[in-house]
């Protein structure tokens, strides 16, 4: 049974126990109800607790009914709540652990709350696309100030009971203690048995402060990004504040109805499945171990360096700083002390934390100072020779049994691997800049990488808060091969008479977080560069991009120049045209001497976006990928692609693959032919989300 039910005295007890996060399914909603209806008609139950058991008294909703006979099946959650407001008997929540969506929501709709002090508290259901649909936005702004309630309902922020419970005139908590929230919630039963009038959140005013809510969403509508739900979330506070509580509710509702059946929350349910399902790596046999990873070594205190070794720092693992000169060595622990201080001045960690974390680190010049550690990782320069000198010394040096991982972004694992007599312990584990801050690992498999290797690599990125993806080996694996596709397509929309801002603008109003362009600025113009002479020199019959190279051979790095695709003044990010990129411009459209073509947003997205997909199409063909969800996690979680549109490959099937395919053969030259999947799933109607 979902739920279990006890007496103890006067006191029934109403447990939740569906396993692993007590999410509120048809048949837990059913079993609360039940029991509540037992406890009410018992003469000897004079009070109820409701609770969850281990570490959740409920993550919320069970989304995996959405879209389900179940999800609108009765008992919804709202009719549960509805009992919990008519019962004649107090219903006191006792909250220990996660109260998530429905369960925050559940626990609203309860007379009194006690919670442990640890507890986590949250309305998340922003992140999924959707609003609270039981009561939420109605019910949390009466309890706790304006400024708090948004905070939580649409930016779907956490808080721990204890901060909750200190906000001047809070009324969300009637007790918070250290442990043991069904003790303490029984014996408060005995002080609110027999009460007359039972208090009901309903009941209150929700305060109204007009300036805090426009506030917030002038924040939202620059942050969104044309996301809906954080919007329509704070429109739905407001509402709290101004109309009855059944006016409130009811609209609530609706709203709810409109953005689960609307196209950005099934993307981001999409995404939540997808980062999941990274997690299964197919085709290993089952059972497999992980090595043990104590201590890790990383080569390299530059940028890259640095903020690899401050995850593992983060996480109370101790880590080796290897460089070759003192100079070097001494700017990377600096960097690594000044993101520290960062934090520190923001309130995000004390100084005693900052301490412990440098306490960790071993900064040497001499590789001997690695050989114990468990997981070596290479973060050095962007070339191969100086990888495999890295790697010949890894191989002599490191333990038996130590993973050796490459950081590369480009570069082909199976030759750095096979530098050493150990290729088994040898994978490609490609953080993304900054590491410190950016959650996308791609974990390369290279031919001889152990199956255990692999499973280590993918657990170890866990542990320090990164979401992993498998990729086979080619040319920039998953993400910087398709993002070579998707550059080449921009300079296709420049060269043809588009501006880099035109080409920004377009992409960044469909959601991206950058455009081509000032991304380009941002990360360095001159890596692009390294890259392209080094296909170049491997590949001199691949097309040359001769208007980046000419930008490049000017000085033109990006930002830390100065100047890029755009010019920058001192000191500042922001982008500005040109003049000299316009004439650039112009000299090489005059060598071309091609008509130059006018291009609307639409097409400019259409452009970039489908090449992507036709990309990662042939990343699939080719098993680089082992799933279409696989490449939507990589460009949400490493590229800046927007979550509510669930990824390329899942915009691609909300758009129809028989549009992206016509679009495609529209745009392109003679002799290009598109990818067979993307050929093949257009022809039989299929999509990549059901392969």
């Amino acid at each position: 049974m979902p739920t279990q039910y006890s007496v103890a005295g006067n006191v029934a007890t109403i447990r939740l126990d569906n396993s692993p996060v007590n999410g509120l399914g048809h048949s837990t909603r059913a079993g609360i109800l039940a029991d509540l209806r037992r406890a009410l008609e018992s003469p000897e139950v004079d009070a109820v607790v409701l609770t969850g058991g281990g570490d959740f008294f409920s993550a919320g909703a069970d989304i995996t009914e959405f879209g389900t006979p179940n999800a609108a099946a009765e008992p919804s959650l709202q009719t549960v709540i509805d009992a919990f407001d008519a019962a004649d008997k107090p219903v006191i929540a006792a909250i220990d652990g996660i109260c998530f969506g429905g369960g925050l929501e559940l626990a609203l709709g309860a007379h009194f709350r006690v919670a442990t002090a640890d507890s986590r508290i949250a309305l998340p259901e922003v992140k999924l696309g959707l609003v609270p649909g039981a009561g939420g936005t109605q019910r949390l702004p009466r309890v706790v100030d304006l400024e708090t309630a948004i905070d939580m309902i649409a930016h779907g922020n956490p808080r721990t009971a204890r901060s909750l419970a200190d906000l001047p005139g809070q009324r969300l908590f009637d007790l918070v203690v250290d442990d043991d929230a069904v003790g303490a919630a029984s014996q408060f039963a005995q002080r609110v048995t027999g009460v007359q009038h039972l208090p009901r959140i309903r009941d209150l005013a929700a305060p109204d402060n007009g300036a805090v809510t426009d506030a917030a969403r002038k924040q939202l509508h620059q942050r969104s990004r044309g996301s809906l739900a954080p919007l329509a979330a704070l429109d739905l506070i407001a509402k709290a504040t101004t109309l009855p509580f059944a006016e409130g509710l009811d609209t609530e509702r609706h709203t709810f109805a409109a953005l689960v059946a609307g196209e950005q929350s099934a993307a981001l349910r999409h995404a939540f499945f997808a980062e999941r399902a990274a997690r299964t790596i197919p085709g290993l046999p089952r059972g497999i171990r992980s090595r043990a990873v104590e201590t890790v070594g990383v080569i390299g205190a530059g940028t890259m360096g640095g903020g690899i070794a401050m995850n593992f720092l983060d996480a109370g693992i101790p880590v080796t700083l290897v460089e070759t000169k003192s100079e070097s060595l001494d700017r990377g622990i600096q960097a690594i002390r000044r993101n520290y201080q960062v934090q520190v001045d923001k309130g995000k960690l004390d100084a005693a934390a900052l301490q412990q974390r440098m306490d960790l680190l071993t900064p040497t010049l001499d590789y001997v100072d690695i050989a114990d550690c468990d997981l070596v990782i290479e973060a050095v320069f962007e070339d191969m020779d100086v990888k495999r000198d890295v790697f010949a010394a890894l191989g002599a040096t490191a333990k038996r049994g130590a993973i050796l991982a490459s950081n590369t972004s480009t570069l082909d694992i199976d030759a750095i691997a096979a530098i050493t007599s150990r290729p088994g312990d040898v994978v490609g584990m490609h953080f993304f800049s900054p590491a410190n801050v950016m959650t996308l690992l791609e974990v390369v498999r290279g031919k001889e990488t152990a199956d255990d290797v692999l499973v280590t690599a993918m657990e170890t990125g866990r542990r320090v808060g990164k979401i992993g993806v498998v990729s086979g080996v080619c040319d920039g694996f998953i993400g910087n091969r398709m993002l070579a596709r998707y550059q080449a397509a921009a300079k296709v929309v420049l060269n043809a008479g588009a501006t880099p801002a035109q080409i920004d603008n377009a992409i960044e109003g469909f959601g991206l977080a950058m455009g081509p362009f000032r991304m380009a600025d941002l990360a360095g113009n001159d890596i692009g560069w390294a890259i392209r002479k080094r296909r170049y020199a491997e590949q001199p019959e691949s097309p040359r991009d001769a208007i980046s190279d000419a930008l490049c051979e000017l000085g033109r790095f990006g930002q830390k120049t100065g100047g890029g695709w755009y010019d920058y003044e001192a000191g500042s990010r922001v982008a500005l045209p040109s003049p000299t990129v316009d004439a650039l411009l112009a000299s090489f459209r005059a060598s071309r001497d091609a008509a130059l073509q006018t291009f609307e947003p639409e097409e400019i997205v259409q452009r970039l976006i489908f090449a992507l997909v036709d990309e990662g199409a042939r990343i699939l063909e080719e098993g680089i990928a082992s799933r279409a969800s696989d490449i939507d996690v990589v460009y949400m979680s490493g590229y800046g692609f927007p979550r509510h549109r669930g990824g390329p490959m899942f915009y691609a099937d909300t758009v129809g693959l028989g549009i992206v395919l016509t679009a495609l053969r529209r745009f392109a030259p003679p002799g290009w032919e598109p990818a067979s999947l993307l050929v093949r799933l257009a022809r039989e109607g299929g999509t990549f989300s059901r392969l």
